[in-house]
């Protein structure tokens, strides 16, 4: 196992524990690196009346992107992140497992590094694609969420 199947690992365990509805959902962490993360959740358990996966459930998998990167290129030990707001676009059928991405640019993480050093907190966006089990996209969303410093 390589340090990043070990951190994909611990932060699994970890979401289990903090995030326990994503966790019965069968969100799963699978790459997570400074400056990109990647979650997938299966079709089985997530359906609705009508065989595709539940909104909410689309939602979930692309809104975690924001903390996995956050806990990826940021102090973990002295900034945590929240979500401020998420807009999700459904843009087709969600009817196998999904797979969710999102990549922060070098630029962003040092702006909002700086930006949190020194004001205790910082705003920072993201895109996410969801995608089915043929890399065809079922969904965006543009999320904002805010580094904060432990304590503040």
């Amino acid at each position: 196992m390589g340090v990043t199947d070990a951190i994909v690992d611990m932060m699994n365990q970890r979401m289990a524990e903090t995030i326990p509805a994503a966790h019965r959902m069968g969100v799963k962490i699978v790459e997570a690196r400074r400056g990109f993360a990647a979650t997938s959740v299966p079709l089985e358990g997530n359906g609705n009346h009508f065989g595709v996966i539940y909104a909410g459930v689309q939602f979930t998998v692309a809104e975690i992107l924001g903390g996995v990167i956050a806990l990826t290129s940021f102090d973990a030990g002295k900034y945590f992140p929240l979500v401020k707001n998420v807009d999700i676009k459904f843009v087709g059928m969600a009817t196998s497992d999904l797979r969710a991405e999102a990549t922060m640019a070098e630029e962003a993480i040092a702006r909002v590094a700086a930006e949190a050093e020194s004001r205790g907190k910082a705003d920072y966006t993201l895109d996410a694609v969801v995608t089915d089990a043929n890399g065809q996209v079922v969904a965006t969303t543009h999320g904002l969420y805010q580094l904060r410093a432990h304590g503040n």
